[in-house]
């Protein structure tokens, strides 16, 4: 594993690199990875099995890399048998040196393997002249860099995807692990191809530059003396490589050259041919949003085709010997090397925080579906390798941490990638231990020992001023709102901004919230507290048109609902009072979710035993969890798994909704939404007449948590007619938007968001930040859906 020396970024730094990257990149990335993105969700639509397919691959990756030291073993035997070549790389100058000694080899020149193999060396290349190498796409021979270490040696390397062979014209690298080249576009690509090699014809068209790089690199792959490839997948049992592609040049990499090499990472071994079927049937629909790969080609090389002469005049023909003594597929002719590279990764595999990430197929899934990346690809979001959310992961494993902190801020824990990716990694996750282990690894600075005592997380030293203040929000929140107005007046002074951005990284342009004086949980308290909630509750059901079920709820007082945006919190009390449900309102402990977002683990854990302590009552009593914040939801519903004993997480799970998704039991239980504030009344009940329009914004976690319809259900049921916008995320996600690096980029994604639904009368949103960031954007309030519901009094 290689680790990163070139220093940090500072601020400053990053903000003027995904600057230039907006500037420059940002367009060409977003329409290509947004529509691949919008394709996978119309496939994956389409197919009835996929939940199935997600589950079997997820079981058999993880069940291959539990097996994983016995089929290296496996493959070795069954490639040995069939007359090729295993060698198991312990890094990357490892793995370079054997493929330089292999093509030195099998090159026509004086240490060739055969005359034989000399013989169909192409005529048109002289003797003396440098090896060739032909390649297909490879993000495993990327991460060791073999291109230069075989330049180093004298060997000329061709490639010849196209995009891939795009970037090796332009001196430049991959931006995305299925598309390479998506930052170029087509006008680009165009000017850099008639510079460097000045055709005869025009190359304007998608068609024509097709039809110029096949006819230049079909020259190069009949030249070459060794073809390079990659490896989706490799059987153990038989040795059978899968090349998944879209071109068909790594079938002709791996079959023209009398030599090949494939390169792959220990983790693509499965155990049998038909695990292939899930993988071969999923990978497509995930990366591209196609049914099925153009060219799926299954070799269990050294393949028995007969070796090619171009120059030759003589029919083409088996050279196989019809001896029966020899192995089954042995070809004299040709030569097979299967390179499994480890470079790290047998270390991930006995780290039980980074093992899921050996089980991603390199799909892109996670890079497509996620809004910053869309903005930015991933020469701002990924590594010296890898991009996307999975980045993290890889980068940490086999270059290091030092590399994944350049870019794993980028990932919000918006988890809409869990739901993209194929196999079902928790990447969210993988960024958030990833960023504790950073976070850890900080040199303290000399005030760290006072702010590390006043403080009340579990941290230690080291930990970045600016995700200490946020992680600790809450603290913050109360000390604020006690001191309101006072303290809001101070926190927007010039001389108060500057301060905050010099020490939190807080940008000053930001607006910042406006703390309350009276928290929701006060205010619960002065109207009554349960006992009052109880008599309105009761008045409701005498009047009628309640739902038929005899609840009570427990409303969480996030940090937000709590000290800033407490309407949205009364709103939900009066609502499910209309409805005839009681509410409490606890001053419970936050829920973990905010030092979560800051890689704080260890406070996360705490948090989340605390919480836990604090409603164990509550649910003992059968009362429901009602949360406002989606992002807090996501916590009960997904990381409590991970910092809870499991029957503690279930009841927690099992027991809590976000507020409309309650409100939509109880209309589904009889509750009469005319009770509530409607839009166009004559929509209410039958639901003939048009309603309301008005714009939803539903928070990225909302949607993962498959909680979206629900509010639009809610929404069309009381007399309006929501619409809901392409742009998936606000781009603010909590603390992310504050930050001075990312300030534009969080605008950038943002801004596409406020153009589609700016025309709108009323808008409403159900998250903390997208409703803040809305609100930036349009210069007007933008409500939680809750507060449209809920009754005047």
């Amino acid at each position: 594993m290689a680790e990163r020396t070139q220093p940090p970024r500072s601020r400053d730094e990053k903000a003027a690199h995904i600057r230039h990257l907006l500037e420059t990149e940002g367009e060409a990335v977003h329409a290509q990875s947004s529509s691949s993105n919008a394709r996978r969700y119309d496939v994956y639509e389409e197919t009835p099995t996929l939940e199935d397919r997600r589950s079997e691959a997820r079981a058999i990756k993880e069940d291959a890399i539990d097996r994983l030291p016995s089929l290296i073993e496996t493959v070795r035997e069954a490639v040995e048998a069939n007359g090729g070549t295993v060698y198991v790389a312990d890094d990357a100058a490892d793995a370079n040196a054997y493929v330089a000694d292999v093509v030195d080899h099998n090159s026509g020149g004086s240490n060739a393997k055969s005359d034989a193999s000399a013989t169909n060396v192409s005529a048109t290349r002289a003797n003396d002249a440098a090896p060739t190498v032909v390649k297909s796409k490879s993000m495993t021979t990327e991460e060791i860099d073999l291109n230069d270490a075989l330049e180093t040696a004298g060997v000329e390397v061709h490639e010849t995807d196209l995009g891939e062979w795009v970037l090796q014209v332009a001196d430049d690298t991959p931006s995305h692990i299925v598309g390479p080249a998506m930052h170029f576009t087509r006008e680009e690509i165009t000017e850099l191809i008639t510079e460097r090699f000045d055709p005869d014809e025009s190359v304007e068209t998608a068609e024509e530059l097709t039809r110029f790089a096949r006819d230049y690199l079909g020259e190069r792959i009949r030249e070459a003396d060794v073809g390079v490839t990659g490896a989706n997948f490799v059987v153990a049992e038989t040795g059978t490589m899968a090349l998944v592609t879209n071109e068909g040049n790594a079938r002709k990499c791996a079959v023209t050259p009398d030599t090949h090499v494939a390169i792959a990472g220990v983790e693509k071994l499965i155990p049998t041919v038909s695990d292939l079927e899930p993988f071969v049937d999923i990978i497509a629909k995930s990366a591209t949003g196609q049914p099925i790969s153009q060219y799926v080609t299954m070799l269990s090389p050294p393949t028995e085709s007969p070796t090619l002469a171009f120059e030759s005049d003589e029919p083409i023909s088996s050279t196989r010997s019809t001896d029966e003594s020899e192995e089954p597929n042995a070809n004299p002719d040709r030569d097979f090397h299967l390179v499994l590279l480890d470079n790290g990764r047998m270390e991930m595999r006995e780290d039980e925080q980074l093992r899921e990430t050996l089980y991603c197929i390199r799909c892109g899934a996670c890079s497509n579906s996620c809004s910053n990346f869309q903005a930015v690809g991933g020469h701002g979001f990924g590594g010296e390798t890898y991009s996307g959310g999975i980045a993290t992961g890889w980068e940490a494993g086999v270059h290091g941490q030092d590399s994944a902190a350049e870019f794993n801020d980028l990932c919000t824990g918006c988890t809409r990638c869990v739901d993209a990716c194929p196999v079902k990694i928790d990447i969210p996750w993988i960024n958030t231990v990833v960023r504790d282990r950073i976070n850890r690894d900080e040199e303290p600075p000399a005030y760290d020992s006072l702010v590390d005592g006043l403080t009340p997380d579990a941290e230690g030293g080291g930990l970045n001023l600016g995700k200490r203040f946020f992680g600790n929000i809450a603290t913050a929140a109360r000390l604020s709102s006690a001191t309101a107005p006072i303290s809001n007046w101070i926190a927007d002074t010039p001389p108060a901004r500057a301060l905050l951005e010099r020490t939190l990284g807080i940008d000053r342009r930001r607006d910042l919230p406006t703390f309350q004086r009276e928290s929701l949980v006060e205010w619960f308290e002065a109207r009554g507290g349960i006992e009052a909630s109880r008599r309105r509750a009761n008045e409701a059901q005498e009047r009628g048109g309640t739902a038929d079920v005899e609840r009570e709820a427990v409303l969480y007082a996030d940090v937000y609902t709590n000290y800033v945006d407490t309407e949205r919190g009364k709103a939900a009390v009066r609502t499910l009072e209309t409805l005839g449900v009681p509410v409490r309102v606890p001053d419970l402990p936050e829920s973990g979710r905010a030092p979560l977002s800051q890689g704080m683990v260890a406070t996360a854990d705490r948090q989340a035993s605390r919480f836990y302590g604090a409603i164990a009552e509550d649910l003992d009593a059968g009362r429901d969890l009602v949360v406002v914040e989606p992002s807090d939801l996501a916590a009960f519903h997904r990381e409590y798994e991970r910092f809870l004993p499991e029957a503690s997480f279930e009841r927690v799970r099992d027991n809590s909704y976000e507020v409309c998704e309650y409100v939509y039991g109880l209309l589904e239980n009889g509750a009469d939404p005319s009770l509530l504030e409607t839009g166009a009344e004559a929509a209410v009940g039958d639901g003939t007449a048009a309603g309301e329009p008005i714009a939803y914004h539903a928070h990225c976690q909302q949607r993962t948590l498959d909680l979206e319809g629900p509010t639009l259900a809610v929404l069309e049921r009381c007399g309006y007619e929501p619409t809901t916008s392409s742009v998936e995320c606000c781009g603010m996600a909590g603390s992310f938007g504050y930050k001075r690096e990312y300030y534009e980029l969080s605008m950038t994604v943002g801004d596409r968001l406020a153009s589609e639904v700016e025309s709108a009368e009323t808008v409403v949103a159900s998250g903390t930040s997208c409703g803040d960031q809305l609100e930036s954007l349009l210069e007007r309030s933008v409500p939680h859906p809750i507060e449209l519901l809920a009754p005047r009094r």
